[in-house]
């Protein structure tokens, strides 16, 4: 190539970089939002996981999509997280959908109804079962969208201050307890009580609940509700894998190029799975840990899981007369739930149930023994 020619193409070249440098700026501008978070800081693994979707956006478009996060209260409370998002205080929440039942009962969905999914059951639901376009309709009335964004796995079913024996026990109880669990309890005379997280210790050590519920032994035991309640009751038969979700602003998810919008996405997705694989890796030492100090662990008796079922399949009755989405997505869900229960029972189940019967033949597992009374 001669001289001229190639300082000629050359020259083209550098001037059309120099055109295309500040195209492509303008498709990647900056934008900072802020995020409210329904958890307190002191929790890393259900507020770590808006802190991750937050470091993942910003490293997937290379610090141009900055969210700030915040803990419940420092802007608005836990349980107005969603009206902060409608009404445009923030861009963006993460917290439980079933925080929200008051607005529709169908907000129960998204994170969890009682005897209803497992963890895994709930993204294939999501993802893969018409669940994203089923919460989708709901949540399009509120102005919001909505990515899964966390699971803590089965919880627990709580901390008490005597022993559930019977039916009877629960009667007057003053309980702590999320979403629709409550409104199944109160048909078995329980008295339940909204709180957010960081208000429930306080609460027990006065006295003015009888027993409270939360997640699992890794967050209950950070929250010290072994130092105020001595029984420890499980499954949490209302949460088999209750989901977390980030909930968007409508208008300002719509006002977010392209590639930040799956940035947001794919972070979400991301903490997803960690946040579930965190609590399974982190419950079993703090369960030991809780037991060895003193706790007493107690299953529910059968008649009370009886009675509670029941209860349950009532209210879903009694809602989807009340709530047109509840019975909308209460129908495909009950279906989906059906099947995968199906399987469940073939493989899954079966599996599990082997390996722990092996554990605990070989000493390594079983569920741990609460430690004996001392004497004296």
């Amino acid at each position: 190539m001669k001289r001229r020619a190639f300082i000629s193409k050359a020259g083209i070249g550098l001037a059309a970089g120099a055109v295309a440098a500040p195209a492509i700026a303008q498709q990647s501008p900056t934008i900072n939002w802020r995020l409210t978070s329904s958890f307190p800081k002191s929790l890393d693994t259900i507020f770590g996981a808006a802190d991750m979707i937050s470091k993942r956006v910003s490293d997937i478009t290379e610090g141009k999509f900055q969210i700030r996060v915040f803990a419940a209260g420092e802007i608005v409370p836990a349980f107005s997280a969603v009206d902060a998002v409608q009404n445009g205080t923030v861009e963006c929440c993460h917290t439980a959908p079933y925080y929200f039942i008051g607005k529709d009962p169908a907000f129960a969905f998204g994170t969890a109804v009682p005897f209803g999914l497992n963890g895994r059951m709930q993204n294939a639901w999501r993802y893969y079962g018409g669940g994203n376009e089923a919460m989708a309709a709901l949540y399009k009335d509120y102005g919001m969208v909505s990515f899964p964004a966390g699971n803590t796995g089965a919880q627990m079913g709580g901390w008490f201050r005597k022993e559930i024996k019977s039916v009877a026990d629960l009667k007057g109880l003053k309980f702590r307890v999320g979403g629709f669990a409550g409104q199944v309890l109160a048909k078995l005379g329980v008295v339940p009580q909204a709180l957010p997280g960081g208000e429930i210790y306080q609460a027990l050590e006065r006295g003015t609940l009888d027993a409270a519920e939360w997640v699992g032994p890794y967050d209950d035991e950070k929250l010290g509700f072994n130092k105020v309640a001595k029984y420890y009751y499980y499954p949490g038969w209302w949460e088999g894998g209750p989901e977390l979700s980030l909930f968007v602003n409508d208008k300002k998810w719509a006002e977010l190029p392209k590639h930040y919008q799956a940035a947001l996405e794919a972070a979400c997705a991301e903490a997803n799975v960690h946040m579930q694989a965190k609590y399974d890796a982190l419950n079993p030492g703090a369960l030991r840990k809780l037991v060895g100090g003193g706790t007493q662990l107690r299953a529910f008796p059968p008649a009370v899981i009886e009675a509670c079922q029941k209860a349950a399949a009532e209210l879903y009755t009694e809602t989807s007369a009340k709530s047109a989405h509840f019975k909308r997505i209460y129908e495909g869900w009950a279906k989906f739930r059906a099947d995968q229960y199906l399987w469940w029972q073939v493989a899954e189940n079966t599996y599990d149930n082997i390996m722990v019967r092996q554990m605990r033949g070989a000493g390594g597992g079983g569920a741990p023994k609460a430690a004996p009374a001392k004497k004296g």
